[in-house]
């Protein structure tokens, strides 16, 4: 592959916790941090020893967690100083209404607050607490203060409480706050870059209660809208029928059919500098689709289909087309079947996969094709592929940039 691929290092984090109720989540939040062979250092207050205990997150984290500053199993009794110097970031979660106020008027006086106020890297706060106090005057003083000091908030969000009242306050839930370490670290390679992506299947009626579809779950368009959403991209997502969370971030419109999502791709491809054509269109559609339920009957039933618009070819031979990359799902003969199709519609990038390894699943085995030749990327989780279709995106247009010096031209008077 052309990008420069660098030597992978491991993330180390520190994991602070405060006491409260969403103390909880963090369990599973450890789990998904060290599935990501993020190296985890746990640091709790008194309070959160009374909501999950420290022998839990130790073998979680597969660390020692420290609680008290004057902990003897420090070498020079410098805990507040030694745990953080080599840490990538400090996550506190859950953050309560109290530590929050500490962190933002700089007072340590337990190891955790200590810790934030020694630090020498970046902070991310997910914020923990009763609506009320969320809403109060103080404590949105202290948000303030936090996001003027660069501190990172990761939430709150809205919805229950354990307090039995609904409001803003409620800590993310744990996958959430993953993504948003996973975002703030990814490199922005599209930074300033307007995406456009298409996810999902389509749906053809046939009458008001049946149609045509495909197998497609939308799992590798929503994985790339993330991906390009942590590449510093924004994104507008037109996706087809799915049961997927919309990424944090994107702007998503929803449509069902082909001529739907042709018609949103067309209302938002002006000023887009990426178009990713991930969807499963479908080939054709129903010429005349039935106003009421079609009968069952004992008597075969034809049904008259007509092509569907060819979405990413359009977009491909617009004027001043945006960076155009396809997707193609084979039975077989992939890479012969795959790199006609590049050519055919004249794009610089188009990934391929044969589907019998790829529809419903978590993981993909991913071929990319450009002018260079073939790039397989191997199979890996989605999330994992999407991350390096991202960078072999920046890098072709990077180059792009370097062989057409109007472009970069172009690309510096938006700079400035």
């Amino acid at each position: 592959m052309m990008a420069i691929m660098e030597q992978k290092r491991t993330q180390k984090l520190l994991l602070g916790l405060t006491g409260g109720i969403a103390a909880y989540k963090v369990a599973e939040l450890v789990r998904l941090l060290r599935q990501a062979e993020i190296d985890v250092q746990v640091v709790m207050t008194e309070a959160a020893c009374r909501f999950i205990t420290p022998v839990t997150l130790q073998a979680l984290s597969g660390n020692t967690v420290y609680t008290d500053l004057w902990d003897p199993r420090m070498a020079n009794n410098m805990a507040h100083i030694d745990l953080s110097r080599d840490c990538d970031a400090i996550v506190i979660a859950p953050a309560s209404a109290d530590f929050m106020a500490k962190v933002a008027q700089g007072l340590a006086d337990d190891l955790l607050s200590t810790l934030c106020v020694a630090r020498e890297c970046p902070l991310l706060i997910a914020p923990a607490m009763n609506r009320q106090m969320w809403d109060n005057p103080a404590t949105q003083r202290n948000v303030a203060t936090l996001l003027g000091d660069g501190v990172t908030l990761l939430g709150p969000a809205a919805g229950d409480q354990a307090c039995g009242e609904v409001g803003m306050g409620r800590m993310l839930e744990a996958a959430e706050i993953f993504t948003g370490v996973q975002s703030y670290f990814a490199p922005k390679l599209l930074a300033g870059k307007k995406v456009l992506i298409t996810a999902g299947p389509t749906f053809e009626a046939i009458d008001p209660v049946r149609g045509i579809t495909n197998r497609s779950s939308g799992k590798m368009g929503y994985a790339i809208a993330r991906a390009v959403l942590d590449a510093g991209a924004t994104v507008t997502l037109v996706s087809g029928p799915s049961h997927l969370c919309a990424p944090r971030g994107a702007v998503v419109v929803a449509v069902v059919s082909a001529a739907q999502m042709n018609e949103a791709v067309l209302a938002n491809i002006t000023g887009m500098d990426i178009f990713i054509s991930v969807a499963a269109v479908a080939d054709y559609t129903i010429k005349q689709p039935s106003r009421s339920k079609i009968k069952k009957s004992t008597t075969a039933l034809t049904l008259d289909l007509t092509p569907t618009i060819d979405i990413v070819g359009h977009v491909a031979q617009m004027p001043n087309a945006p960076f155009c990359v396809g997707f193609a799902a084979e039975s077989d003969n992939l890479h012969e079947y795959a790199e006609a199709k590049r050519k055919r519609k004249k794009l610089p990038l188009l990934a391929a996969n044969l589907v019998q390894s790829a529809v419903g699943s978590d993981d993909n085995d991913l071929i990319l094709f450009d002018d260079d030749g073939v790039h397989p990327l191997g199979r890996q989780p989605k999330e994992a592929l999407a991350r390096e279709l991202i960078q072999h995106i920046a890098t072709l247009m990077g180059r792009e940039s370097i062989s057409h010096p109007r472009a970069a031209e172009k690309t510096n008077k938006e700079k400035t």
